[in-house]
C-alpha cells in the first residue's frame, strides 16, 4: 500500500487490496476488547427492573439500504441494494454484544448459529428466529429464551398454574409440540405464557424454557426487546455509509 504523505491522496484501490489481504480478526480481537471496556464502564444496571441473574440479551436484525449504483456488488433485489446488520444486544447495559453484517437476503434465524449461548443467560427473540432445532440448541447449552409462538403452532397442554388475569396474565401453561418434525427437533416441555398488554391492547403469546420466572416478568422481559429496535434507530440516523474499504476493489 503506498504510504500516506501530507498532500497525497490515497488510491482506494490500494486500501481495499490491504484490507482485503490483511488478516481482518485484529480489528475484531480489538472490537471486543473496546465492547468489554464498555461494558465494564456501564455496571449501574438499577435501571432495569427486573432481578434476573445472567445476561439479558436482545437478538434481531435490520437490514442498512446501499445505493446499487456504488455497491453493485450487494444487489439485494433488482434496483436496490441492502446489507443485514444481525445484532446481539446486552439489554441491561444497552451496548451490542455481538454484530455479524451478511447479505440482505440471509433469514434471521441462521444467526443463532454464529452466536456463542452462555449458561444462565436469556435470549430475547422475536419470531423471526422460531426454529425448534436452534432453541433446543439454545435448551442444550444451559441458556434460556423468550420466543413468540407462530400462528397455528400444533402442540399439547400438559397442565396449567395459577395466574393473576388482573395483571394480564391470562395463562400459564406447560406444553409439548405434537408434529413429528417438532418433536424430533425440540423433544422437551416448553412453557406457553399468554399475556395481554393492557397499554397496547395486543395480546401476545410466549414460548420459553424458563420455567421458574413468574410469567409477567416474562412479559416484562419480551418488553425489553424494543431496545434493539431503539439501537437500530440510533445507527441509521447516525451511519453513513460511502464506501466499504475492506470490499471495495476497484477493477
Amino acid at each position: 500500500m503506498v504510504p500516506f504523505r501530507a498532500g497525497n491522496g490515497i488510491v482506494k484501490n490500494n486500501l481495499a487490496h490491504a484490507n482485503e489481504y490483511r488478516d481482518w480478526r485484529i480489528f475484531a480481537d480489538y472490537a471486543y476488547l473496546l465492547i468489554a471496556e464498555a461494558r465494564k464502564v456501564c455496571t449501574d444496571t438499577s435501571d432495569f427492573e427486573i432481578k434476573v441473574d445472567g445476561n439479558v440479551y436482545a437478538i434481531d436484525s435490520t437490514t442498512i439500504d446501499l445505493c446499487l449504483s456504488v455497491f453493485w456488488w450487494e444487489k439485494f433485489r433488482k434496483h436496490k441494494g441492502a446489507v443485514k446488520m444481525h445484532t446481539q444486544l446486552e439489554v441491561k447495559t444497552g451496548i451490542p454484544t455481538f454484530i455479524h453484517i451478511s447479505d440482505g437476503s440471509v433469514a434471521d434465524v441462521n444467526f443463532l448459529d454464529l452466536i456463542e449461548v452462555e449458561a444462565g443467560s436469556i435470549y430475547v427473540l422475536d419470531r423471526g428466529y422460531w426454529d425448534f432445532d436452534r432453541l433446543y440448541n439454545i435448551h442444550l447449552n444451559k441458556g434460556y429464551f423468550i420466543t413468540r409462538f407462530k400462528n397455528n403452532t400444533n402442540y399439547r397442554r400438559l397442565y396449567s398454574s395459577k395466574v393473576d388475569k388482573s395483571a394480564g396474565v391470562l395463562c400459564d401453561q406447560i406444553i409439548r409440540f405434537n408434529g413429528h418434525y417438532a418433536k424430533k427437533d425440540y423433544p422437551e416441555k416448553l412453557r406457553r405464557i399468554k399475556y395481554h398488554d393492557k397499554e397496547t391492547g395486543i395480546t401476545f403469546e410466549f414460548a420459553t424454557n424458563h420455567f421458574e420466572l413468574p410469567a409477567l416478568e416474562i412479559a416484562q422481559l419480551y418488553k425489553q426487546r424494543w431496545q434493539i429496535e431503539l439501537f437500530f434507530k440510533w445507527i441509521k440516523q447516525h451511519l453513513k455509509i460511502k464506501a466499504f474499504w475492506a470490499i471495495l476493489k476497484m477493477q
